[in-house]
């Protein structure tokens, strides 16, 4: 409703309880002695009226003033007559009492929906700005590093053996910069809104396995029985990559990975497994938890574990860790069949499956 036609009802409002106060006021005065009714409908249609509709304070104050002395003066007017007692009269004091009070609840109601309209205003706000930003940086931040990457790659082929192992490391923190600047627009983009499609799980975790087998020498396996769930290719792909990535970070080559994918009442779980350092029992209940902060390791951000989670997150799933010392690290990301809200608890990873 615009809000010429919310003024309009407003008026329409306040004139048919005017007529209707006009004839309960009249009524009180020619039916003394029977007067109750109709002074307790003006005053109940009183109270409607302007909890819904919009009043300046100064016309508020001039219609309750009225309202007052038009009732009290006809009450008053009865009570000399000896039709009703004198301490009926009370009850105008009452009432104009208790509708000063639904004026300052009403008010206090106007003032916190204004607040939460300007809080929603700053958060739409906000949210501009979030993707402004990504805007830019997914252009502004990659540019200069590539740049910066290829000069690099020039010098690198004139200079001497010594300053080549020098430049190898510029190059290499440059990739560094890159994927960090990567993952935080991820991390931004992931509360976004955005479409889900019934796609077939298995075939997107093997294809996935499929791109990393040539980047790192493990062992990889990928094993799913997951089949069609509403999922986001997209997302799907940027959470497991940064688990992926993690996995091949605490590995060696020759170390085993691998992907799982299974099914559990009313959910889904996708579990990558490798045969690396391991977390401790304190170290894994606080990745599940997400005490942990984002704070740099000695092997990357700290990012990748933070993008996974707000992922499956907005799928109404959740994140478990588990691993032993020596022994390697499980990771399982639980995702809902439906759309809504997650049932209640996480499931225990299934055991690993060996190679």
């Amino acid at each position: 409703m615009s809000a010429t036609d919310s003024s309009r009802t407003s008026h329409l409002l306040i004139a048919a309880w005017s007529v209707s106060a006009l004839v309960g006021i009249v009524m009180m005065y020619l039916l003394p002695g029977s007067e109750t009714i109709p002074f307790h409908l003006v005053w109940i249609g009183l109270s409607l009226v302007y909890g819904f509709t919009v009043w300046r304070p100064f016309a508020m104050l001039m219609t309750l003033a009225a309202v007052t002395v038009s009732t009290g003066y006809v009450l008053a007017h009865h009570a000399e007559l000896g039709e009703i007692g004198w301490e009926e009269t009370t009850e105008v004091p009452l009432m104009s009492m208790l509708f000063a009070v639904m004026v300052w609840h009403v008010y206090r109601r106007q003032q916190a929906l204004a607040q939460v309209a300007r809080l929603a205003d700053a958060e739409r706000r906000g949210a501009e700005r979030r993707q402004l930003f990504v805007r830019f940086a997914s252009h502004e931040l990659r540019t200069p590093i590539t740049v910066a990457r290829g000069y690099v790659e020039l010098v690198r082929n004139t200079v001497e053996p010594a300053a080549q192992e020098d430049l190898a490391i510029v190059i290499e923190e440059l990739d560094k910069l890159a994927g960090i600047s990567q993952r935080l627009i991820t991390l931004m983009q992931v509360d976004d809104p955005y479409p889900r499609h019934v796609r077939d799980v298995d075939a997107e975790l093997s294809r996935i396995v499929r791109r990393w087998e040539p980047a790192a020498p493990r062992s990889w396996s990928v094993r799913s029985c997951v089949g069609l769930m509403p999922v986001n290719a997209e997302r799907l792909e940027a959470a497991l990559d940064c688990l992926l990535e993690n996995a091949v970070k605490f590995t060696d080559p020759g170390d085993r990975i691998e992907v799982t994918g299974y099914t559990r009442p009313g959910a889904w779980v996708v579990e990558v497994a490798d045969s690396g350092i391991g977390v401790t029992v304190e170290q894994a209940r606080a990745l599940t938890s997400g005490a942990v902060r984002l704070t740099r390791t000695t092997t990357g951000s700290g990012l990748g574990l933070a993008i996974a989670r707000a992922v499956v997150e907005g799928w109404g799933g959740g994140l478990v860790v588990t691993g032993e010392p020596g022994a390697g690290t499980t990771v399982a990301l639980w995702i809902p069949e439906s759309s809504g809200n997650a049932a209640e608890g996480l499931p225990v990873p299934a055991t690993r499956m060996t190679t």
